[in-house]
């Protein structure tokens, strides 16, 4: 427990950008109007992209069997992310598509 607090402590800077930005982000999205959802999830994919290119180097230097599986789920659930992220956004954009009218 001490530990943890210490910890705490430590990074009480690092902790209260992090619930900030949590905060400031929610704020923001939460605005976004439906027209730009679509663009923004392809971005935020991209980005990702980025997230699980950094979660593999990290891996790479990782001590301990512990890093290893964080990093493994970092690098697993980034990829589930962005190829889940990409689906959704080619379904939407389906639906903007002309459909071939039927002859009668």
């Amino acid at each position: 427990m001490e530990n943890i607090l210490e910890f705490l402590y430590t990074y009480r800077q690092e902790i209260f950008l992090v619930i900030l930005s949590v905060f400031l982000g929610i704020e923001v999205i939460s605005h976004v109007p439906a027209v730009l959802h679509t663009p923004l999830m392809s971005g935020a994919n991209a980005i990702h992209g980025v997230v699980i290119i950094g979660a593999i180097i990290v891996m790479g230097h990782a001590e301990g069997v512990l890093a290893m599986v964080f990093g493994f789920l970092a690098v697993f659930l980034g990829t589930l992310n962005v190829v889940g992220g990409f689906v959704v956004t080619d379904r939407m954009l389906d639906m903007f598509k002309k459909k071939p009218e039927v002859k009668k």
